[in-house]
């Protein structure tokens, strides 16, 4: 019985004007008992749309969610019993102390003299000298530190992560990735969304890209790298590169990025730039990483562009 099953999930919002929004079209997957799962997609691909509906905060406009084989609309206590969700935002308490905001936590589900595991997981999130501080005391840091222990003060089985990293310092992602690491290891499923790539491609065994509300690519993280372009050539300039470049290159700031398969490509793309009146710094050559498969994914049509899916990599257009 998979830890979570999203099933034929479609949702449709009314826009102001009257107009249908499809915020998920058909999105059917299933997370396996203590897999940690990477969900991943830009900014208004559903990710937060179709937790959402995980967690019963939202209703799917059809097709079903299930957690631990419980309908999270027809079964809605077992199936949120299962889960602890760490969300986006910060939301919080302002009358509680930190304790006291997981004791009350824990009330809600039912769950009585824990406070052994409250000691645990203040430990484990850096949060032990923090207990009694009012949670209006706080740094934005804390506070999500905070909302991590609350999803967890009940030992849910199924973990649910929503950019819990965004905006937060180096200490705590590392604190952070520890502690989860650890629940997984122990057996808890956990579901992660993230704009960091680089958190998904270690953390993650198996990943779902969506894409203006569909599954564009579902496969583990191994067979999603082999299936990108082998190398990308990058280096540095201080000028702008011409369009025609620009359009084969991924920018940062003065860092130029390009896919290289191969000697010849590599040659051909640093001849263009000399070419151009361009001086090339710091060249180097490495290996693809996920962000190169997410935009080959996201402006390739949902295919990485360099090659066909590897064994084992399902892709919608």
């Amino acid at each position: 019985m998979p830890a979570i099953s999203f099933q034929s999930v479609s949702k449709t919002f009314q826009t102001p004007g009257g107009r249908p929004l499809k915020a998920l079209d058909e999105v059917s997957f299933d997370i396996e008992e203590g897999e940690f799962f990477g969900l991943l997609g830009p900014n208004g691909a559903g990710k937060t749309t179709l937790i959402s509906i995980l967690a019963g905060l939202t209703r799917a406009t059809s097709g079903r969610v299930l957690v631990r084989g419980h309908d999270v609309q027809v079964d809605y206590a077992q199936a949120r019993r299962q889960l602890g969700v760490v969300p986006q935002e910060l939301v919080f308490d302002p009358f509680f102390s930190v304790r006291e905001a997981l004791r009350i936590q824990s009330g809600y589900f039912g769950v009585k003299r824990n406070e052994a595991w409250i000691d645990e997981l203040l430990e484990s999130l850096g949060l032990a000298d923090k207990a009694h501080a009012n949670m209006r005391q706080l740094s934005g840091g804390m506070k999500r530190r905070v909302l991590v222990a609350q999803a967890l003060v009940h030992k849910p089985p199924v973990i649910v992560l929503d950019e819990p990293t965004a905006g937060v310092d180096v200490e705590l992602r590392q604190t952070l990735w520890q502690f989860i690491a650890r629940l997984n290891k122990q057996g808890h499923a956990v579901l992660l969304t993230t704009h960091y790539l680089e958190e998904a491609e270690a953390l993650c065994s198996r990943i779902a890209m969506l894409k203006q509300g569909r599954v564009v690519a579902l496969a583990r993280t191994s067979e999603l790298l082999k299936a990108a372009s082998s190398n990308v050539l990058r280096f540095k300039i201080d000028s702008e590169l011409p369009r025609h470049l620009a359009l084969q290159a991924r920018v940062t700031g003065r860092i130029v990025q390009f896919p290289a398969h191969d000697a010849a490509e590599i040659e051909h793309y640093l001849a263009a730039i000399r070419e151009a009146g361009l001086h090339a710094e710091d060249v180097e050559i490495r290996k693809a990483d996920l962000e190169d498969v997410f935009l080959d994914v996201m402006t390739g049509g949902g295919k990485p562009a360099a090659a066909a899916p590897a064994p084992g990599i399902e892709v919608q257009a």
